[in-house]
């Protein structure tokens, strides 16, 4: 079964050929980064835009790198939401007319299942059921999966996604956009335990996330101590370093005390680490420990399949087709979309 698979939900215009849910014909995408890195983040009108300047092209590359003509496809899976609607409406409308021209099954696919799904096209067997943590810039959540395409919602963010915390404090301080990989580094060169960052805590005792509180408690250290933005990426002072290192360790240990608590619940034969802010470096390591330490099995996509791709919307496109889900042309772009509630 070949499944063409698009995906367009925020600033990465993207399109793959996946076989079986398993296999990666082909895998394109066209990034953006450089158009919104002087606005510090995405504009979504820009976004949109060039959405609908890169689509065509990159699911003609998808088809041309697979050697896979439309004619020969079994189905089109395409991401609905949640999502700018403007960027959601440029690959959802082009999937519902190629569908449609080619007399193809149309699959919706919801975005963070897309990310669920994304260790299943490297490894070739992961025990359920599982429990997955997904973190990104516009999300963070736990599910557990107990069959595929089945998603139980654990826990959520009630404000801010952990990747949008580190474009914010990230622009803070003057250090570009995405935030995520530049903090990362810096982290890496400062002691983690130079400021105390207190972990939120739900007040009606929900074991949900949230990161604005932690995003103002950074904000309130800078203005307190005086520190400037960074003049130069090469000449980062050790405040800096120290301020973004105590922040990154806040931020796992955050991530990592929800995910304990849910695996030793429900205790799941695997755990998934998945979403843009799973190519941390710090949170991949902790998480390889701690799961270790309770005898779990740890399963991480590459970091070519932690970012937005459309290769991950095949997965769990083909998981969907085969559980008999499809769509008609009057699928709708659904920007908040829900999933597992």
């Amino acid at each position: 079964m070949k499944i063409l698979a698009i995906e367009s939900s925020c600033d990465e215009t993207a399109a793959a050929v996946v076989e079986d849910g398993r296999r990666i014909l082909s895998n394109v995408v066209s990034t953006q980064i450089e158009i919104h890195a002087k606005w510090g983040g995405v504009v979504p009108e820009l976004a949109s835009r060039r959405h609908l300047e890169s689509i065509g092209p990159v699911v003609d590359e998808a088809l041309k790198v697979a050697e896979v003509a439309v004619d020969s496809l079994d189905a089109v899976a395409v991401t609905y939401g949640p999502g700018l609607v403007g960027s959601l409406l440029v690959g959802l409308e082009y999937a519902k007319a190629l569908a449609w021209a080619h007399a193809k099954p149309l699959v919706p696919v919801h975005h963070i299942a897309g990310h669920i799904h994304a260790p299943f096209l490297a490894f070739d067997h992961i025990p359920l059921p599982t429990i997955a943590l997904v973190v990104s810039g516009g999300h963070t959540s736990l599910f557990l999966m107990k069959e595929l395409g089945v998603y139980e919602l654990l826990s959520r963010t009630r404000d801010d996604a952990a990747g949008e915390a580190y474009d914010k404090v990230a622009k803070l301080l003057g250090l570009g956009y995405p935030g995520g990989p530049i903090v990362d580094k810096l982290a890496a060169t400062g002691r983690d335990d130079a400021v105390f960052f207190k972990m939120a805590k739900m007040s009606d005792g929900k074991p949900d996330f949230s990161f604005s509180g932690l995003k103002t408690a950074v904000l309130q250290h800078v203005k307190k101590h005086s520190i400037a933005q960074v003049a130069s990426p090469a000449a980062v002072p050790d405040d800096v370093r120290d301020l973004l290192a105590s922040f990154q360790k806040a931020v796992v240990t955050a991530l990592l005390r929800r995910l304990k608590d849910a695996v030793e619940r429900h205790r799941p034969a695997s755990v998934i680490l998945t979403g843009g802010v799973a190519a941390n470096s710090r949170l991949r390591k902790d998480a390889q420990a701690m799961m270790s330490a309770m005898s779990v099995p740890l399963f991480v996509p590459p970091l070519h399949l932690t970012t937005d791709n459309a290769a991950m919307i095949g997965a769990a496109g083909a998981v969907a087709f085969d559980r008999g889900i499809r769509a008609g042309s009057n699928l709708e772009a659904e920007p908040f979309a829900a999933i597992g509630v």
